[in-house]
């Protein structure tokens, strides 16, 4: 029997998701599950770098945050989810890994440094936030993750975990961690409803799971296009136009997205006439989603249970992980 390759993704619970996570990381989550052993973790101790100030969020987010899981079709019973912080090897892990990594290497993470550049921390950045990524390395290596999908905006976190794992495997003359690879999505980032480069969670820019209607529809109507398209007869540009990337995220008639490019870019169709066709196709992707996120959370006991059953599972793995580290390491006391 072949052993399932391991995955490992997850998100930090600062609000309910939004399509740009259904692009990059979901879609590819609910494809995983089928042919990996595939753990899934709400990363709130991360979240908790940048929210410290509001724990309350994060607390909350914890719950709204599986729903969309569930909602969107990954499945407990091919997918294990846990909570990072209520497994302490993660923490543990940490400390080690953070012996063998500079602060100047910190300093210089591109992902790390874009962040603080888009949160405008300036000389004030959070010491836990700076240390995030061996956070993070600790997360992957602590269930033996072979896989981590993750947008490109990432692939630094997963060199930075690579450096870690070899460090740590060639100082202590061990093999027990495992170098994980990174596994690209398909189409790895959507942008905003306003035309920047990122959907976010709290730029205003983001069409949510468990957006209603009306919502989608407010959105839908004002979101950005070609500017330079004035008229109904001026040709329109559809690269970076936000509306035709959305279409072909998730129009499944492709043949028609084309044609509405072509008429586009040679004139005679107007932006109101893409957009709805965007709504249709974008309510009748998220109608039933919704409906069974409304329907699971009449029950916040059971997705709770299922995230603590879960997170049971993964600190028997991440225990075990722990014990044959300080082994390597010549400090397994007891």
């Amino acid at each position: 029997m072949i052993k399932k390759k391991i995955a490992l993704t997850g998100d930090r619970p600062t609000g309910k998701l939004h399509l740009g996570h259904y692009v990059g990381s979901l879609a590819t989550r609910i494809r995983l599950q089928e042919d990996h052993k595939q753990y899934v973790m709400i990363a709130d101790a991360q979240a908790l770098t940048d929210y410290a100030h509001d724990p309350q969020r994060v607390r909350e987010n914890i719950l709204q945050v599986a729903l969309d899981y569930l909602a969107v079709g990954i499945d407990p019973q091919k997918t294990t989810f846990f909570i990072q912080s209520l497994i302490p090897p993660i923490a543990e892990l940490t400390i080690y890994f953070l012996n063998l990594v500079t602060w100047n290497r910190l300093k210089h993470n591109p992902t790390v440094k874009a962040e603080i550049q888009q949160k405008g921390y300036g000389e004030e950045v959070p010491a836990g936030f700076m240390i995030y990524p061996v956070s993070q390395a600790a997360d992957i290596t602590i269930v033996k993750a072979d896989v981590v999908p993750v947008g490109d905006d990432q692939l630094p976190m997963i060199e930075q975990t690579v450096e870690l794992v070899r460090k740590f495997n060639r100082l202590y003359k061990t093999e027990c961690l495992i170098e994980p690879k990174a596994l690209l999505s398909p189409m790895a980032r959507l942008p905003g409803t306003d035309g920047l480069a990122k959907m976010g969670k709290s730029l205003g820019n983001a069409i949510f799971l468990a957006d209603i209607p009306d919502e989608i529809t407010k959105k839908v109507k004002g979101m950005y296009t070609d500017p330079n398209h004035l008229r109904v007869e001026d040709p329109g540009k559809v690269e970076g136009n936000p509306v035709f990337t959305y279409l072909d995220a998730f129009a499944s008639d492709k043949e028609k997205v084309e044609d509405l490019k072509n008429h586009y870019r040679r004139g005679g169709l107007g932006d109101s006439v893409v957009k709805k066709y965007l709504l249709e196709v974008l309510l009748a992707f998220l109608e039933p989603i919704r409906k069974k996120r409304e329907e699971l959370a009449k029950d916040p006991k059971y997705v709770m249970d299922l995230l603590f059953r879960g997170t049971d599972q993964v600190n028997v793995i991440a225990h075990q992980t722990l014990k044959e580290v300080r082994q390597s390491m010549g400090i397994d006391y007891v």
